[in-house]
């Protein structure tokens, strides 16, 4: 009797799942399972699909399947981050169930370009829930996004403790890798081409980006990239993780990785601090660089960082889209009055006896500046833009496209680190506090970008008609795509004064590589 009602059961979940598998557009057949959507502002979205199994410090592993409809119609868990002093319920923060990614789509019957939105926070936190993709699905293609796993328990590298633990240092990285092998093996069911699939990340997004350009195992799962504001340089070395890894294992008092399966994610963490601090040290964030729970390159599943100056081999025929905004992570100084000569006071301590060389480029570059722009202009992430830009312009096959974005917010004036999302994701009303009433103007920024960054995951090519003509970058045009309400094309138009900030503001970096 028992086996016949679990038989009878089993029966039942299987005709519901088969019976409205062929009439609800939003109930779509995976691999793994059925999966059920909702409707949301126009297009089909499955959120929260599981795509990894994890266990602590090991690669990810395929999910086990499922026979019922699984109803995907609210962000996942994300993954475990901050200091692990608050309680989160695990509702909100998951270690296990956390690697899961979304979909939006507008006709699952269709053969579009698929976009894989990697969030920013570094290696070390962040979400996918941030940049809903409906809007940008509009523009004829599918958006995917996804959480894998951050910090500590992304990239801690255990290596040396034998070769179970071999990649442990990577998984985070990994987990994307198999992202990306799941759209190859489903996204034919949501109406995407998996042999047409373009990485895009924004801030740390940007560096995964760049690091999937340096990863044999994911060469072929993509085939254009887009790079928007990531060039801080990871200077992770095998011989810096291992050693972290090692001094994590001793803050712990345990006499191997084995003990630490069951360490809570709190205790982890604090050991980990602890560990940098007496190993290889502690990052001051808004340096140009980073270093500790992060990719090394290890020869085999990451040849090289990128941005050094530029990617391995294996990514030479993808093209690529890069660029910035105009302030980024600097400190603004818009709503206070300053005088040219007062900018040049505080201009001292970073340029010393170049400060006129400064202000002279500047003023090339930017004819109508204002005193408070000299001390607000993004100083970290152009500079090596740009010479990465020259650097695989000239080694790759496959084109580069350069922009910058410009537009300023009307409630801080500024055009900050991840303004440019809210445009390139056509959803300018997302995020009221950076723009509380987008003007026509403003949509019509957001509708252009987001154009854009479609045509050139469609094409290989971000042009769009109306606009002006955007060339692919070389060293010798320098042509840089410049996103305003005023869209223009610039040409080699700062160089001298990326030169200035490149040798004024990386002197850190140059003492790091020289002590290396």
């Amino acid at each position: 009797m028992h086996i016949l009602k679990k038989l009878l059961a089993c029966a039942a979940c299987l005709s519901a799942a088969f019976a409205c598998t062929p009439s609800d557009p939003l109930v779509v057949r995976t691999k793994d399972g059925l999966v059920k959507g909702i409707e949301e502002e126009g297009t089909l979205a499955f959120k929260g699909i599981p795509y990894a199994k994890v266990e602590r410090f090991m690669p990810p592993l395929p999910v086990e399947k499922w026979d019922t409809v699984m109803v995907c119609d609210h962000f996942g868990p994300q993954v475990m981050q901050g200091n692990g002093r608050r309680e989160v319920p695990e509702s909100v923060m998951s270690e296990k169930n956390s690697c899961v990614l979304n979909v939006w789509t507008t006709d699952t019957k269709a053969r579009k370009p698929v976009m894989l939105w990697i969030h920013g926070g570094g290696f070390d936190s962040g979400s996918a829930a941030g940049n809903p993709g409906m809007g940008l699905a509009k523009q004829d293609v599918v958006v995917v996004s996804l959480n894998h796993r951050l910090n500590i328990l992304g990239f801690l590298d255990l290596s040396t403790f034998g070769e179970k633990y071999k990649h442990s240092g990577m998984v985070g990285m990994l987990d994307i890798v198999q992202a990306l092998e799941w759209i190859r093996d489903n996204i034919k069911a949501f109406g995407g081409d998996p042999s047409n699939v373009t990485i895009f990340g924004e801030s740390g997004g940007g560096g995964k980006v760049g690091t999937l350009m340096c990863m044999p195992a994911a060469k072929g799962l993509f085939h254009k990239a887009i790079i928007m504001s990531g060039t801080i340089l990871n200077v992770n070395t095998k011989a810096m993780t291992e050693e972290l890894g090692r001094a994590v294992v001793e803050q712990l008092g345990a006499s191997s990785p084995e003990e630490l399966a069951e360490v809570p994610y709190a205790e982890l963490v604090a050991a980990g601090q602890r560990a940098m601090a007496a190993s290889i040290g502690t990052r001051t964030p808004g340096t140009p660089m980073m270093w500790g729970f992060g990719p090394a390159p290890d020869g085999e599943v990451l040849l090289q960082q990128p941005f050094q100056p530029g990617f391995a081999d294996i990514s030479a025929d993808v093209p690529l889209m890069i660029g910035t905004t105009f302030n980024e992570l600097q400190r603004r100084v818009y709503g206070t009055p300053i005088t040219l000569e007062e900018a040049r006071e505080q201009l001292k301590p970073t340029f010393g006896d170049r400060v006129d060389e400064y202000v002279s480029a500047f003023a090339q570059a930017w004819p109508d500046y204002t005193p408070q722009d000299l001390l607000s202009i993004d100083m970290m992430f152009r500079p090596k833009t740009l010479i990465t830009a020259d650097a695989v312009a000239t080694t790759r096959k496959a084109p580069t496209y350069m922009y910058m974005f410009t537009w300023k917010s009307p409630a801080d004036q500024g055009s900050v680190h991840g303004y440019e999302l809210n445009f390139c994701f056509n959803t300018p009303n997302l995020h009221g506090r950076v723009l509380p009433e987008p003007s026509a103007a403003d949509w019509e920024l957001a509708r252009n970008m987001s154009r854009s960054w479609a045509n050139f995951a469609i094409s290989g090519n971000p042009n769009v008609e109306g606009l002006p003509a955007w060339e692919p970058y070389t060293p010798e045009n320098g042509a840089c795509f410049i996103f305003d309400h005023e869209c223009s094309v610039r040409n080699n138009f700062d160089r001298p004064l990326q030169g200035i900030l490149d040798d004024c503001c990386f002197r850190q970096l140059d003492e790091f590589r020289r002590s290396h």
